[in-house]
């Protein structure tokens, strides 16, 4: 029996998982990089300014909004921006003040038929 060819088979045994660790690790991270690209790319970027108005969405139809029913709340007013799409914001209807991610805004642009 050789055993130095035996040794050989064996650390070759051993390394091998450890290179497709790395390798899957790599692939890894290069999937989170394209993805993070892609989502930058398609992602909206909002930026309220302080007395603009914009609409609230309306959370509590997520289960079955329908096709009919509004998904935004009335027209607000823009208080205050806080880094990391924090906005404080007020409504016009009833005074009420309140801190909501950007996210869940959007901007009102008044009623079309008007004109």
């Amino acid at each position: 029996m050789n055993y130095e060819a035996f040794g050989k088979i064996r650390l070759l045994d051993i390394t091998e998982p450890e290179e497709i660790r790395r390798n899957a690790y790599e692939n890894a991270t290069i999937y989170k990089e394209k993805t993070k690209r892609w989502h930058d790319r398609i992602t909206l970027q909002r930026q309220f300014i302080v007395g603009q108005q914009v609409l609230l969405v309306n959370s509590r139809l997520k289960l079955h909004p329908g096709k009919l029913h509004s998904h935004w709340f009335e027209p607000f007013e823009v208080l205050e921006v806080f880094p990391h799409d924090a906005v404080t914001i007020r409504g016009l209807h009833n005074g009420h003040q309140f801190k909501v991610n950007g996210q869940r805004l959007k901007r009102y642009f008044g009623n079309i038929d008007q004109k």
